[in-house]
């Protein structure tokens, strides 16, 4: 097993291009555990708070699944401290394995991997525009990263960290607000480039705000501009979220994986 990844890896990920395109994105990264055998098995654990994910083959056996549940074990991670972002078959082994253990896990989000092929205009209207970050926007960002985490309740850092991680957004140029007619910033949204796809994440409104389309609006442009930049627009969504996924999908967002995270 080994700890780095080469192009062998990439070409195993691009076999889930949509459910693990994320990891593809962070495997090249710094990461506090990075393992791999470049043919049938991927961990990768960036550090708390953020999750364990494992990429196997959907023919993945029972043996190579109980092998990835010791090297789990063994690397310190099947302590119950951690989530893991894997395949639905892979999280049913590990719930039913981790009982022997003593362990309790459970799926506690069921993820839709989606992309946009043909990118459609909200029929619906609303006022405002959207506005590229800039350095002198960068505490209303932070907010908006505290807000976000804190209400989806996944992933939850510092409020030092939400800094640094807007900052950075906005030296990439990738992270969008929704300013209103009255100047009020109420909907955010960032991209990034993986390969050759836009991931669209951050996608949050102000609670006081909902109901009047920001977010759909604000997420149609930001998918245009990646669009326009020569990326296909994918984005995660909660299964479990109906009207966040018909918003996507009437922008033109096709499901296209699915991916589970157990705890």
């Amino acid at each position: 097993m080994d700890n780095f990844v080469d192009e062998r890896d990439y070409a195993l990920l691009a076999q889930d291009k949509y459910t693990f395109s994320v990891l593809s994105r962070i495997i090249s990264g710094e990461c506090e555990l990075r393992l791999t055998d470049h043919e049938r098995f991927i961990l990768c654990f960036t550090g708390q708070p953020y999750p364990v994910w494992i990429w196997m083959p959907d023919d993945a056996s029972e043996e190579e699944m109980e092998s990835a549940f010791q090297v789990a074990k063994e690397n310190g991670v099947m302590d119950g401290d951690h989530r893991f972002n894997i395949k639905y078959e892979l999280a049913d082994f590990f719930i039913r394995r981790a009982e022997k253990e003593g362990l309790h896990l459970s799926i506690s989000t069921n993820l839709f991997a989606y992309d946009c092929p043909e990118l459609i205009p909200p029929k619906t209207v609303t006022d405002g525009h959207i506005h590229k970050c800039t350095m002198e926007d960068v505490d209303v960002l932070t907010d908006f990263f505290e807000i976000f985490h804190d209400a989806v309740g996944i992933d939850k850092a510092s409020r030092e960290q939400y800094r640094i991680d807007a900052e950075n957004g906005i030296r990439e140029g990738s992270m969008y607000l929704w300013k209103t007619d009255d100047g009020e910033y109420v909907a955010s949204c960032h991209w990034h480039p993986v390969q050759d796809m836009a991931s669209i994440g951050l996608v949050f409104t102000r609670t006081e705000y909902r109901r009047h389309h920001y977010a759909e609006h604000l997420v149609y442009e930001v998918s245009k501009i990646a669009k326009e930049e020569g990326y296909l627009p994918m984005l995660y969504t909660d299964a479990d979220y109906v009207a966040s996924n018909k918003c996507y999908e009437k922008l033109g967002y096709i499901l296209r994986g699915k991916l589970c995270t157990i705890s």
